[in-house]
């Protein structure tokens, strides 16, 4: 038995000479190099806080002690140490563990972690909780540079001081979001690693704390320390400044130290932020070199794309081909400037940044920041287009109302990851943007089917006065689907892609293709074949036009990839209802529920977006039973 099969937990980690501990961290990163090489996942950020999870779980309990990740990004390893190594195969698979940490997935998961800068707040929280319920253990927010910079994590900083709670907040600095940080606040904590009067003071009071003279606290031993010598050594430092001790900084990779510091931790009385530096990628040499390229793998078994009549894929993703149309038209259009949060790479802006480096903007993990920065810009003549994935723009929706809807400003919204993501999971998917958006005045909201679709919507969106949302979702894009650009209607107008006899399918975006799907279905099972119209544009809807095509069939179906409570199909059916001379409509979306993490094939089967949904829908219909 080797020593990874000898760890059942966390608890195991005690018996275990320092020359084991390094052997056992070896052991954890080939696991996890193998296991997300296979199944996909965050691969970078966790191989780097390997060591750093190793130490906090040898001197916190985490069935006492709350440990609170910032994004499960470099959790891997605290999920193979709390009980989950037997099933770290499963990761991110239907039915197996989860990317991020999961509170029903594990009582040692004590908050759920899919989106940055929220640990501070939680952590506060739970320290409050524990102060007033007359408890005693330690919390600990373990949070990475670039989730820093984001609002939320700074109004948590602000609101520390006046909480009057003791936290730990391990700040873990390997300068790298996704891509890498960005801004004045990023150099700050930068500057903290390289700065040589930092090294003196970690060794100063190291030193002293070992010496601490019986009866004297170790609280009244590093004020006397850190006062005296602040001025002489330290330069500017904002944590300080809002109340929070700052030791550090320390590194990441060496277990000893780590231990030390976090046992003087537990004895000190006052919010502290332990300032760690750990190495992106580390213990794999390709990831080392490119830790942004190997942030994030895709699973080796991708979804294949389904061969469907009148259906030609592309070798691009959405996200690729959305970046090169943009691309082209700042080619022609120079107050075309583009912005993202942190998602360079995502997003596939490398060409455009490299290309046009004066109109590229990458604000960080800012979202709010984001969309009235481009505000900003729009209202002095620029035409900002946002790239912005569908469940982060829920962290910018006030922004979205106020600053860009409300003001009427000419800025496209490239919404990536629209509908279900796959392995991320419900943290990451992106099914509330229709529902939500649809009720903003002035905000046109539109869904291309193929590439030459979202080409032209770009375009005309460009030539808009008010603010356009293009949503698109993850995966490989058709080149075409159904009939030519040329032969497609103009602007808020949906398009007839197969006339059809008894039943009508309404489609948008990544559903169009199912419903080419049913057709064929209802071809071989030898039914009447369905009318296929996608919508295209979501709002405004075009009530007439939907209007005409439902008087002439006896059933309805809108098939959508997004909410089904408060998505288009409740907008039709609502149509319907109000005219008795219109038929029946049926809503196929995603139930009111979170869709677990799996593969998209998985998460549409789950939903019942499948083309044998959609042909049972119409059998059942037809007998009256649906």
């Amino acid at each position: 038995m080797t020593l990874f099969e000898s760890i059942e937990n966390y608890r195991d980690l005690k018996g275990l000479d320092e020359k084991k501990l390094q052997l056992l961290c070896q052991d954890i990163r080939r696991e996890i190099i193998e296991t997300v090489t296979e199944n996909g996942g965050h691969l970078s950020s966790s191989l780097g806080a390997v060591e750093l999870i190793v130490a906090l779980l040898r001197v916190f309990d985490p069935s006492d002690d709350r440990i609170i990740f910032d994004v499960g990004h470099q959790a891997y390893a605290y999920k193979i140490l709390t009980g989950r190594k037997n099933q770290f195969r499963t990761l991110r698979q239907w039915g197996g563990i989860s990317g991020f940490p999961t509170p029903h997935e594990s009582p040692y998961d004590h908050y759920c972690g899919g989106h940055s800068s929220v640990s501070i707040s939680a952590a506060l929280g739970y320290a409050k909780a524990r102060d007033l319920c007359g408890e005693n253990h330690h919390v600990v927010s373990v949070i990475g540079d670039g989730s820093l910079v984001n609002g939320v994590s700074l109004e948590a900083l602000n609101n520390v001081k006046e909480t009057g709670s003791k936290i730990i907040i391990v700040l873990n600095e390997n300068r790298m979001s996704i891509s890498r940080n960005v801004g004045g606040l990023a150099d700050h904590i930068a500057r903290f690693s390289v700065h040589p009067a930092y090294r003196k003071m970690k060794a100063v009071i190291k030193q002293h704390c070992r010496n601490i003279p019986k009866g004297e606290s170790i609280e009244k031993t590093l004020s006397r320390i850190k006062h005296s010598l602040k001025h002489l050594l330290q330069p500017e430092n904002m944590f300080e400044d809002l109340g929070i001790s700052y030791w550090g900084p320390f590194d990441g990779h060496d277990l000893r130290e780590m231990e030390d510091i976090f046992r003087l931790a537990q004895c000190y009385d006052k919010p502290l932020l332990v300032h760690v530096v750990t190495k992106k990628g580390k213990g794999l040499e390709e990831a080392e070199k490119d830790p942004e390229m190997y942030h994030g793998l895709p699973p080796r078994k991708k979804d294949a794309c389904p061969e469907i009549p009148g259906i030609r894929w592309s070798r691009k993703s959405w996200s690729s081909a959305t970046a090169d149309s943009i691309e082209k038209m700042a080619s022609r259009n120079e107050r075309i400037v583009c912005l993202t949060a942190a998602m360079k790479s995502g997003s596939r802006l490398e060409s455009f940044s490299l290309k046009f480096p004066d109109r590229f903007f990458d604000v960080g993990i800012a979202e709010e920041h984001l969309l009235s920065f481009a505000a900003g810009m729009a209202m002095g003549g620029l035409r900002p287009v946002v790239f912005i994935y569908s469940t982060f723009l829920q962290r910018a929706l006030d922004q979205l109302v106020q600053d860009v809807a409300l003001q009427n400003l000419p800025i496209i919204l490239a919404v990536d990851r629209a509908g279900l993501v796959g392995e991320d999971g419900p943290t990451h998917h992106g099914l509330f943007d229709v529902a939500w958006c649809s009720a903003i005045p002035n905000l046109s909201i539109m869904a291309p089917r193929d590439i030459s679709e979202m080409e032209w919507m770009h375009s005309e969106a460009l030539h808009r006065n008010g603010p356009c949302l293009i949503r698109y979702p993850k995966g490989l894009a058709p080149e075409s689907a159904g009939f030519q650009r040329a032969d497609s209607p103009g602007w808020g107008q949906p398009a007839v892609l197969h006339e059809g006899q008894e039943w009508i399918l309404f489609a948008y975006g990544a559903t169009v293709p199912l419903a080419f799907q049913a057709r064929e279905s209802a071809l071989k099972a030898g039914l009447p074949l369905p009318a296929v119209v996608d919508l295209r544009f979501l709002k405004p809807l075009d009530v007439e036009r939907i209007s005409r095509y439902l008087k002439g069939y006896k059933m309805a179906l809108v098939l959508e990839e997004g909410s089904r409570r408060g998505g288009i199909g409740e907008q039709i059916a609502s149509l319907s209802a109000s005219n008795s001379s219109l038929p029946d409509v049926r809503v196929l979306g995603v139930p009111d529920v979170f869709v677990p993490h799996g593969s998209r094939e998985r998460q549409w089967a789950y939903c019942g977006l499948t083309a044998e949904r959609v042909v049972s829908l119409y059998r059942a219909a037809k007998k009256g039973t649906a």
